[in-house]
């Protein structure tokens, strides 16, 4: 194979894999956020201020043709199902069975791609997928794995993660990063707050309970890791990026015990093994 032409796959990956790290951190923030206010004003307040930040850093200039709104547009409705349902489900059930259930999306991925599009993935990249849902699997849960009410709402949105996945992978690859990440975050606020002002309209004056958590949600995981994503899946086929995403459950664990001292028992190490053992194996191509 041309060295030349895997480099950018391998710059894909790199990003991807930075993305994954960023959006482990998120954890944090919305465990934080969680804690302190609804679901509907998070999402709206930490997507409004990802969006304001990168308006900022393209100096108020977007280059996002018009007959690509629309798409832009899907992408932020996708963003609000997926986030809202992740950030419910994290108030109304175990992290553990939320980290889970939306690892889910890395096997949902490759199903959505043959479903809508009938895309057939290499038999290497499927087994991949199995070993990372596998490993999410035994690095999230424990002994007491219950079956709650936030678990159908954590599957939902793995649902919406995985089509997240997909309508990106399907972008042109001339397409405007920032401006379509701007684009989508703020439709995605847009929902977050309509909904917000019609089922709880005091609630917005729990955001200045949260605004450390609010603040980096809106900073790293979304302005950084959504738009590096965009660039992230350029080059790196739908599947493999699901795999490599997924390991912000790898990173999430790695942040809990570094900022709330949980430890890790042999189960989870299996775990984060396992999913980095999909990871090298998605990366295997034989032939052309």
């Amino acid at each position: 194979m041309n060295r030349a032409a895997l480099s950018p796959r391998l710059k894909a990956d790199l990003t991807l894999l930075l993305v994954a790290v960023v959006w482990g951190s998120g954890f944090v923030a919305q465990r934080l956020g969680a804690d302190r206010m609804s679901a509907l004003y998070f999402n709206a307040a930490r997507f409004l201020l990802g969006g304001l930040i990168l308006l900022a850093l393209a100096r108020f200039r977007l280059k996002l043709p018009r007959r690509r709104l629309p798409l832009a547009g899907l992408a932020g409705c996708i963003l609000f199902l997926a986030s809202l349902l992740q950030q419910t489900a994290i108030a109304s059930t175990t992290v553990g069975n939320v980290a889970f259930i939306t690892g889910l999306y890395v096997v949902l991925t490759p199903l959505l791609l043959f479903v809508l599009w009938r895309e057939r993935t290499r038999p290497t990249a499927l087994l991949a997928a199995g070993l990372a849902a596998a490993g999410v699997a035994l690095l999230s849960i424990n002994n007491a794995f219950q079956v709650r009410s936030g678990d159908a709402l954590a599957m939902l949105g793995a649902l919406m993660w995985a089509a997240h996945v997909v309508l990106l992978s399907k972008l042109p690859k001339a397409i405007d990063s920032y401006g379509f990440a701007i684009a989508q975050f703020l439709v995605c606020a847009a929902l977050n707050l309509l909904a917000g002002l019609a089922v709880n309209p005091a609630g917005a004056a729990q955001v200045g309970l949260a605004w450390g958590a609010v603040l980096y949600s809106a900073a790293a995981p979304t302005a950084v890791g959504f738009t590096l994503q965009i660039v992230g899946q350029r080059s790196a086929p739908a599947t493999d990026a699901a795999i490599l995403l997924s390991l912000e459950t790898v990173f999430g664990a790695l942040f809990g015990a570094l900022f709330f001292a949980e430890a890790w028992s042999v189960q989870q190490l299996l775990g984060s093994a396992l999913i980095l053992g999909a990871i090298v194996l998605c990366q295997v191509r034989m032939g052309k």
